[in-house]
């Protein structure tokens, strides 16, 4: 996994969640984070695809469970 592409991904959590980057790993997910809810998420995704200019299939929000799987995704 590219150091800096899970960074950014990080940053893009904490920001979208309102938490430290400190806390927020590749195992952070819905179960870890309090205010990671429906709309949340939506936020995430949406932040995701504006700052890597791409457009994730509604398989793959489904599947983007974790900050790690997120960044997976977004590398693909």
């Amino acid at each position: 996994m590219d150091k800096g592409l899970l960074d950014q991904v990080r940053q893009i959590a904490a920001d979208v969640f309102g938490i430290p980057l400190a806390i927020v790993s590749p195992d952070s997910s819905p179960d870890t984070i309090d205010t990671w809810d429906s709309i949340a998420h939506l936020n995430f995704v949406l932040a995701l695809e504006q700052r890597f200019g791409l457009q994730l299939e509604p398989e793959e929000i489904e599947e983007m469970l974790s900050v790690g799987k997120a960044a997976m995704l977004v590398r693909r």
